[in-house]
């Protein structure tokens, strides 16, 4: 077979977690061979139930050689989703998030180039940029990451672009900002603020706000985000590029409670704690360079993104 996934090989590191599970499973229905690497640290097996027999799924992290060089075989391109993706963990745990983050991230890119793979699409965060000022924040601003694990980023992309530079490695830098949906996971003290807030407007309980609500994130669909490393992976010319992947529209954190609110039926007040430290207080991508690189525009915008989360949380519980 011919066209774009037919017969090829990916590898997807953090392949049970929120993003690599819907990213492993959109690779299968394109039909590529999909080989998942996860050590279970918080990816889950029910994640990949659709996917049970249909993938390769190779316990382990990113820093096991023996588990790399197993799940590295015959991959064509690697989609590195692997990560502890919190600022606020990263400064409670420096060594072990800047293992994970960074030397598992150089232990890819070097089985990458050993192995022949064609593309290397490195997860980035637009925490590295920092603080913003309200303003749409472009692929070209100084990068001033207020946490380490912002600097773990800027580090994963400068280290693919040495591989790129000194072994001919392809590389694309895909800058997530706030990716929500199905199967992100609302708790533990690190959550992101979108299920935290949808798991508590259906329980009925206080949604907690750190901070006064009023600082702004750019949210943006995890099927959007799928189609931007699919778009990705085939690109011409998209060799090198760093592209934030985003909607452009903020939202603050009491409209999107607001929001909630108004899906879910719930009247809850917010209980506020003191802000995170390290944690932004604006974020807002620009994003024509991912539109011009790679024909991406999100197609799912805030309100509906959150209905189908609520309708799934509501058929879970059914």
């Amino acid at each position: 077979m011919t066209g774009p996934g037919r017969g090829r090989r990916a590898l997807v590191t953090g392949g049970a977690g929120f993003i690599g599970s819907h990213l492993a499973e959109a690779l299968v229905n394109a039909g590529w061979s999909v080989a998942v690497l996860d050590d279970f640290s918080t990816g889950r097996e029910a994640n990949l139930a659709r996917l049970r027999g249909r993938i390769d799924l190779i316990r382990g992290d990113v820093c096991d050689l023996d588990a790399v060089a197993k799940a590295i075989e015959a991959a064509e391109v690697v989609f590195h989703q692997a990560a502890v993706p919190s600022v606020a963990l990263s400064i409670a745990e420096p060594l072990r998030t800047h293992r994970v983050n960074l030397e598992g991230t150089v232990q890819l890119l070097d089985a990458s180039r050993k192995n022949g793979v064609r593309r290397f699409l490195f997860a980035s965060s637009a925490a590295v940029y920092g603080d913003g000022d309200g303003r749409p924040v472009s692929e070209a601003a100084p990068l001033s990451p207020g946490s380490p694990y912002g600097l773990h980023k800027v580090s994963g992309e400068m280290y693919c672009r040495q591989y790129a530079m000194h072994y001919g490695l392809e590389s694309v830098v895909l800058r997530y900002f706030n990716v929500f949906g199905p199967r992100q996971s609302p708790k533990g003290e690190y959550a992101a603020v979108i299920p935290r807030f949808a798991s508590a407007c259906v329980e009925g309980e206080a949604p907690r706000i750190y901070g006064d609500g009023e600082q702004t994130r750019d949210f943006i669909y995890v099927d959007d985000v799928v189609r931007a490393n699919l778009l990705a992976a085939d690109a011409r010319g998209a060799e090198g590029a760093i592209l934030n992947v985003a909607t452009g529209r903020p939202t603050n954190l009491l409209e999107l409670l607001e929001t909630l609110r108004d899906l879910t039926g719930a009247r809850t007040e917010a209980k506020h704690e003191p802000a995170v430290k390290g944690d932004a207080r604006f974020s807002l991508a620009a994003v024509a360079r991912a539109c011009e690189v790679l024909g991406f525009r999100p197609q799912v915008d805030l309100r509906e993104g959150l209905r189908r989360m609520v309708a799934g949380a509501a058929a879970a519980r059914s």
